[in-house]
């Protein structure tokens, strides 16, 4: 059988979790860091999922991972299945006032992403409900039911002044779970009907599922959308985001987008070290071939239990290259895997950062990419429900 180990944390350390990157990398000439090549064997049986562990987050009291026994039961683990969690959101904008980010508020129809994705900065985010940000992230998805009234009630408050809302901000609106529950497609429906600016982020083909809807706003200059495009091999695609769209499928998503007269922009995030950098210019010509009229990058962040897994990652997958991406990434962090600071977090600094920067620079100028702003001036507030209909 498999068994499950349990050991204390020592609080006191907040970095001191079993699997350290800095102790990890730095022992990379070893793809055999035990805690790191114990988990990798034992979930290596699940195929489909992003991260390569279930460790617990930062927030529990002891480290929890699961260890082969020695009877060989590896081979009669399950495939992990997704769990579907419903809850009920009094309030559903969430609002920043962080200088780097172009937008102060923003929608996630979703906690948790079923894509998988290895990189993605919104896994730390399912420690606070005492969850594993490895495969925890992708299995265990709550569901924001109720979401469009939630945001009906906000956008009509009073003294409620509208400026564009993200959605998708942290994990993905059009992830599978849309198919069946629409939240995504209800919060669209109660913009559209309000005429409020939105700006929706996804790496899925089933946004065009809503085009009847973005089209129309985008016509009146409400409505954007940004389809994050990450690496253009097929192969590393599918290490990096087992359920994801394919690269061609986001590719086809935005010229699709583009035709219907949506404004569509390019990320090309996360640009990982030493794996999907060289890509760098190939996916913007793509994009700008396909119709995307702006473009957007983010070098690679590690916040919080992210660091572990994604090096975790790395030794499953790329073992010859890890310590060279690690490497690479603490160049462009100030010697660490990560530093949280607005103006470090999302491009770095450094010579390898600037070196990116520039790149991204020069091959956006020479495909002219532009930008597009949407309109606020069209807003009309929903009517509240103890409100009187109007006589006129």
């Amino acid at each position: 059988m498999v068994r499950s180990e349990r050991r204390r944390i020592d609080k006191a350390e907040p970095d001191n979790w079993p699997v350290d990157p800095a102790r990890a990398s730095e022992a990379i000439g070893a793809a055999s860091h035990p805690a790191v090549a114990e988990a990798s064997r034992v979930d290596a049986a699940r195929r489909g999922r992003g991260a390569a562990s279930k460790h617990s987050g930062r927030f529990e009291r002891e480290w929890r991972e699961e260890a082969d026994d020695g009877w060989g039961s590896l081979a009669s683990l399950e495939n992990l299945k997704t769990n579907i969690h419903v809850e009920r959101p009094r309030a559903i904008i969430s609002r920043n006032d962080s200088p780097d980010i172009p937008f102060d508020r923003s929608i996630n129809p979703y906690r948790g992403c079923e894509h998988g994705c290895v990189y993605c900065y919104a896994r730390p985010t399912h420690a606070y409900m005492g969850l594993s940000p490895g495969l925890d992230f992708e299995t265990e998805i709550f569901v924001k039911e109720g979401a469009a009234q939630a945001l009906e009630r906000e956008l009509s408050a009073p003294g409620y002044v509208a400026k564009t809302i993200a959605i998708g901000a942290n994990t993905d609106p059009y992830q599978p779970s849309e198919r069946r529950y629409r939240i995504t497609r209800g919060l669209l429906e109660a913009l559209a009907r309000a005429n409020h600016p939105v700006g929706v982020v996804t790496k899925s083909a089933l946004v065009m599922r809503d085009i009847d809807l973005i089209a129309p706003m985008a016509r009146k200059g409400l409505a954007k959308v940004a389809i994050s495009v990450t690496t253009l091999d097929r192969a590393l695609a599918r290490a990096l985001e087992p359920r994801a769209a394919s690269p061609e499928s986001r590719l086809a998503t935005i010229a699709r987008l583009a035709d219907a007269g949506v404004p569509v922009a390019v990320l090309t995030a996360p640009i990982i070290p030493a794996l999907n950098d060289g890509e760098i210019e190939t996916i913007l010509a793509r994009a700008h071939a396909a119709g995307a009229r702006e473009a957007g990058y983010v070098m690679l962040r590690l916040p919080l239990e992210l660091r572990d897994l994604f090096s975790e990652w790395l030794v499953t997958h790329f073992p010859a290259k890890a310590r060279r991406v690690l490497a690479l990434v603490r160049s462009a962090r100030g010697g660490k895997l990560y530093d949280a600071s607005f103006d470090q977090r999302m491009t770095g600094s450094g010579p390898y950062a600037q070196m990116i920067k520039r790149r991204f620079e020069v091959a956006a100028a020479r495909l002219v990419f532009g930008e597009t702003r949407l309109r606020t001036d069209l807003f009309e507030p929903p009517r509240r429900q103890a409100e009187q209909l109007a006589l006129f």
